[in-house]
């Protein structure tokens, strides 16, 4: 499974520690960056990866940022992203099961880094549960 990975400066700890853990387990990782703690502006690093799952070119992403919601604000701005702020496993679950998120926003300075890796294989582990969620789904790629 190919990944799209991105944060800003508030992020960019538990980006490196979550990638690692990633190419562990087998996945493909496309590092949007940023590449260090110095202060940035995080469209500029989540925006490149939502495009890459909207693209196809990635079949999921994950951003992160100092609360996870900027990051996500940014990344649904991306047409086809459904990008969910998770901040514990259940949360992480029903983005996947009921919504069919194909892109998670997490906080580091909201969880601890092992929430947050916990979150991420909660949320790849987890399957789309279709049936009356789908007519939803569709509601939130129509556009108005």
């Amino acid at each position: 499974m190919k990944i799209s990975i991105a944060s800003d400066h508030a992020g960019f700890e538990y980006k490196t520690e979550i990638k690692k853990h990633l190419i562990s387990k087998g996945y493909e990782v496309t590092d949007c960056g940023t590449h260090s703690n110095e202060p940035v502006d995080y469209p500029d690093f989540i925006k490149p990866a939502a495009k890459l799952v909207s693209m196809g070119k990635a079949e999921v992403g994950i951003v992160l940022g100092g609360s996870g919601n900027g990051e996500a604000m940014a990344a649904n701005k991306i047409s086809g992203i459904r990008c969910a702020v998770c901040w514990n496993n259940e949360s992480a679950k029903l983005a996947k099961a009921h919504n069919n998120a194909n892109m998670i926003s997490i906080g580091q300075r909201m969880v601890t880094l092992e929430t947050a890796i916990q979150i991420v294989d909660t949320w790849l582990n987890t399957k789309f549960e279709g049936g009356r969620h789908i007519s939803r789904i569709d509601k939130i790629e129509k556009e108005y």
